[in-house]
């Protein structure tokens, strides 16, 4: 039975596109605004929307990677972490959002091929520098989307202002 993978997914997709306790989801949160302001930063030290969305998309990607491999490349301190609004502006709005939608496609379609055994095997974390067992990338995962969808509500709320 693979009842804690399901509970990870079930999370997965409610953060993403669900009805969640906290209120908002990334997609009612990405739909109450005008695309043309995912590259402003509402104020000089914050991120933009698309910087933001960039930063999931990094990380996800690293931890399909880790999931495939065993093994991860980035770092906290790697320039893809937070590309410049300018490098964005020429991947494009569209281009950013697919991207980040693919990967979590991906990292579901991944973790339905897995039994909650996996939760318990260790991968490398390059970033933290030593092993760790899958479940703390999921919950990891599950926690900075969460802790980013807070980021982007208050991004979204001096944007409207």
């Amino acid at each position: 039975m693979n009842t804690l993978l399901k509970y990870i997914i079930e999370e997965l997709k409610n953060i993403q596109n669900g009805k969640i306790w906290i209120g908002s989801s990334y997609t009612s949160k990405l739909n109450s605004i005008d695309n043309s302001l995912v590259f402003k930063r509402p104020i000089k030290d914050m991120h933009s929307i698309a910087e933001i969305i960039s930063h999931l998309t990094l990380w996800r990607n690293e931890a399909l990677l880790k999931i495939k491999t065993g093994t991860g490349s980035k770092t906290d301190d790697c320039e893809e972490n937070w590309l410049t609004n300018s490098k964005l502006q020429d991947k494009g709005w569209d281009t950013i959002k697919t991207e980040y939608d693919n990967t979590l496609t991906e990292l579901i379609t991944l973790l339905k091929e897995k039994d909650d055994s996996f939760l318990k095997k260790e991968y490398y974390d390059t970033d933290f520098k030593g092993n760790y067992e899958y479940s703390f990338l999921l919950n990891g995962m599950l926690q900075h989307d969460i802790y980013h969808l807070g980021q982007l509500g208050l991004i979204i709320k001096y944007l409207k202002q």
